[in-house]
């Protein structure tokens, strides 16, 4: 596996508390309770990353020091409805102001979507960002173990397809797709 050493640094509420820039950034970015921090834990090889039941738990940037020489960066789910307007606009307010100051240092994005659900337009408008800061994105679909196998490469195209950018299908459960979406990772760092 490509991560050999991890380790937890920070929960940043604001720019003051990023960290240091290393030799890069892969952040994780979806709505609330689509499996990021269990898509990190998986990464990671062991549970690092808070796994929560309960929607819109996240409302830091966490950073997690991969190699000592990378950071993997958990951000907030989005479009979480059970929120205040006042809490949504501040962790969008704090995604994007990551976004601003981290935008040299980030090399890849990894969008998670539920591939039991078609992108909202939050994921659509996330990729939008992403191209307009000139990032590289890739989506994973999790959940797809929850999915009808008939449906599985469907919904990889048709999502790909809708969003304009690759898309890896992904289960936790079962291991599918680790190995792309580590490829992926590789690649954007190397």
């Amino acid at each position: 596996m490509f991560v050999k050493d991890v380790e937890f640094v920070v929960s940043a509420y604001d720019e003051k508390h990023f960290p240091k820039p290393l030799d890069g950034e892969v952040c994780f970015v979806g709505r609330s309770n689509v499996g990021k921090s269990t898509l990190l834990n998986v990464l990671f090889g062991r549970r690092i990353a808070r796994v929560s039941k309960t929607p819109g738990k996240t409302k830091s940037i966490n950073f997690y020091l991969v190699n000592k020489r990378f950071y993997f960066v958990d951000l907030p789910g989005y479009g979480y409805a059970k929120r205040s307007k006042h809490e949504i606009d501040q962790w969008r307010d704090l995604i994007e102001r990551y976004f601003k100051y981290r935008k040299t240092q980030i090399k890849l994005c990894v969008l998670l979507i539920d591939s039991r659900l078609s992108p909202q337009e939050s994921d659509t408008m996330f990729v939008e960002w992403s191209r307009y800061f000139g990032t590289p994105i890739v989506v994973v679909l999790s959940k797809v173990d929850k999915i009808k196998k008939s449906e599985f490469a469907k919904r990889i195209e048709v999502v790909g397809e809708h969003l304009g950018v690759e898309a890896i299908g992904y289960s936790a459960i079962t291991k599918l797709g680790v190995d792309k979406i580590v490829q992926k990772i590789e690649r954007a760092l190397s």
